[in-house]
């Protein structure tokens, strides 16, 4: 690994693995994904933060729990942020959204912002049971629950590191986990503080701005390190008119026929990418008469 740094692989999610160690490790590094879960929110600097971390976590874990299905990741508190939740796959098609009551100051941790409340992780495999974690949120940070969550639920020692931030003028997004295999040995426990302690020399130029063999060479250029395919993230909000048109094909007709008269049409919006569906009498008509979407497009973006 040892060669000049290139220019990072960006959103994507890079696995590794000690050779020598028993010891698995995740490198995440995001800017176009990031910047799409953003679009159109205008969120406060603060709650941009808690969302780029998420993101970045949800990622992480998605690779991490192995699964194939759907994963929700969410925080819930009586703080100003009630809710933070990223929805994704297992093929890294991910998607977000917090909702708040008031806006927390620009440097303020995850309590100030989230309050007393929960992680919950949920997972619904395409085959077998639905399975969710909950856990109280602990200490200040995301990475703090994060970690907890792993020591309670899955009794697997975890560190990670997340971060949000601009790097050549471009909002950014990374994230590092490390994590002991199930199998690993008692006496494995020394290499694991090793490789951790590590990590956490890690700048946040580096973090976001070195290609993965570059930085994982630079941290652990005395171990073994194998590099696998990295695998592409995605924001992918998967709003459409035709699943609009299905929401209203289950309403009465005479309700919306009544929404119509009070206020002339009938909106629609997607909490994730923020696109707006309009629907007016015609478009109605002609879904309950045909039963199959319209071909009229008259989708906008706030």
């Amino acid at each position: 690994m040892d060669q000049a740094p290139t220019q990072p692989l960006l959103d994507h999610l890079h696995r590794f693995l000690f050779e020598d160690y028993d010891v698995r490790g995740e490198l995440v590094q995001l800017s176009q994904s990031y910047q799409d879960v953003l679009r159109n929110h205008h969120y406060p600097a603060a709650i941009e933060r808690l969302v780029g971390e998420l993101f970045v976590a949800t990622s992480l874990l998605t690779a991490t729990l192995k699964f194939e299905g759907h994963i929700n990741v969410q925080l819930q508190g009586d703080g100003p942020v009630h809710l933070a939740a990223i929805n994704g796959d297992h093929n890294q098609a991910l998607r977000g959204v917090a909702r708040y009551k008031s806006t927390p100051a620009d440097d303020a941790n995850l309590t100030e912002m989230v309050g007393k409340g929960f992680l919950l992780i949920t997972i619904t495999p395409n085959e077998g049971e639905r399975y969710q974690g909950v856990v109280e949120l602990v200490g200040n940070s995301l990475t703090d629950s994060l970690e907890n969550y792993f020591a309670q639920s899955e009794q697997l020692a975890t560190k990670l590191i997340l971060k949000t931030g601009v790097y050549n003028d471009q909002k950014m997004a990374a994230g590092l986990l490390l994590q002991k295999l199930p199998t690993a040995k008692e006496e494995h426990e020394a290499e694991f503080s090793h490789v951790t302690t590590l990590a956490e020399t890690l700048k946040d130029d580096e973090l976001f701005g070195l290609d993965a063999e570059t930085l994982l060479y630079r941290l652990y250029h005395q171990e073994t390190v194998r590099i696998f395919e990295p695998q592409a993230i995605v924001f992918e909000c998967g709003c459409s008119r035709e699943k609009c048109e299905g929401a209203l094909l289950s309403v009465e007709k005479s309700e919306l026929l009544d929404i119509l008269q009070e206020k002339g049409q009938i909106d629609m919006d997607c909490e994730y990418c923020r696109t707006a569906y309009h629907f007016d009498a015609v478009d109605v008509e002609a879904l309950f008469t045909t039963k199959a979407p319209s071909t009229q497009n008259n989708e906008t973006k706030h």
